[in-house]
């Protein structure tokens, strides 16, 4: 369980986030991110809609069906949540 989920509970929204978070400056794909996650394809396509339209996550085409994803890292919303994760896992490693 990651320290976004233990705090704000385990739903699909925080897990892609977390999991994006987790892997900034990478990019993924919605395979991907519904194998490294364990959620299923259509959830995490649903979760990554909302990311990209309040602009957290950046979408890129790769070719004519396939779409890349990656942690908009230049978006306020982002490096406010980025800095909060980092908090997070630093309490946590003083088991708050």
């Amino acid at each position: 369980m990651g320290v976004l989920e233990e705090i704000l509970g385990r739903n699909a929204r925080v897990i892609v986030l977390e999991t994006l978070l987790k892997n900034r400056g990478k990019i993924t794909y919605l395979s991907g991110l519904a194998e490294e996650t364990g959620l299923s394809h259509s959830s995490v396509s649903r979760v990554i809609e909302d990311l990209v339209r309040i602009g957290i996550v950046e979408e890129e085409p790769l070719g004519k069906q396939t779409k890349i994803f990656r942690l908009s890292e230049g978006n306020e919303v982002s490096q406010l949540m980025m800095r909060f994760y980092e908090d997070l896992k630093d309490l946590q490693g003083k088991n708050y």
